[in-house]
């Protein structure tokens, strides 16, 4: 019963936080692909605690940092995806029952009473991004284009990442 416990315990810290920012994992994090030598895939997916929001600024934050990795300052988006899991989780059901019971002479008479908690249903959705950015060392003219550094410093702020 203990283990019980403790793995349910285990489980809902692990469900009550947003995805981090970090490699893919069980809580979700990002994942990337080279393409070719300065095109690359960047996918994040967050868990049923993360918002949209949350989910897209990591994906600029992981191509900031994957473009200044790679040893170049600027990156385009070419393509951007929204990707969402939906699916459900069911809480545990438990039940007590309360029994009542009283003699009155050689006869007990008694009463009792079950009670039915959780085996509730609940959606989940959980955000996702992908993005294939292409990277450049110098800002090309007439590409709309993000400053690596810049970006990265600001996400990094904003999130309160080290």
């Amino acid at each position: 019963m203990r283990g019980i416990l403790l793995a349910g315990a285990t489980a809902l810290i692990l469900a009550g936080c947003a995805t981090a920012y970090q490699e893919k994992g069980f809580t979700g994090g990002y994942s990337t692909t080279q393409l070719k030598d300065n095109m690359f895939r960047v996918h994040f997916n967050g868990n049923g605690y993360t918002s949209r929001q949350r989910a897209q600024d990591f994906t600029l934050l992981r191509s900031a940092e994957l473009t200044l990795e790679k040893g170049f300052n600027y990156f385009a988006i070419a393509r951007s995806d929204k990707t969402t899991t939906r699916g459900t989780i069911t809480t545990p059901q438990t039940s007590t029952t309360n029994f009542n019971a009283q003699q009155t002479g050689n006869t007990v008479y008694g009463n009792a009473t079950t009670t039915t908690q959780g085996g509730n249903t609940i959606p989940v959705t959980k955000p996702g991004t992908e993005q294939i950015i292409v990277c450049f060392q110098e800002k090309p003219e007439d590409v709309f284009t993000y400053d690596a550094k810049k970006l990265r410093a600001r996400l990094k702020e904003k999130y309160g990442i080290e």
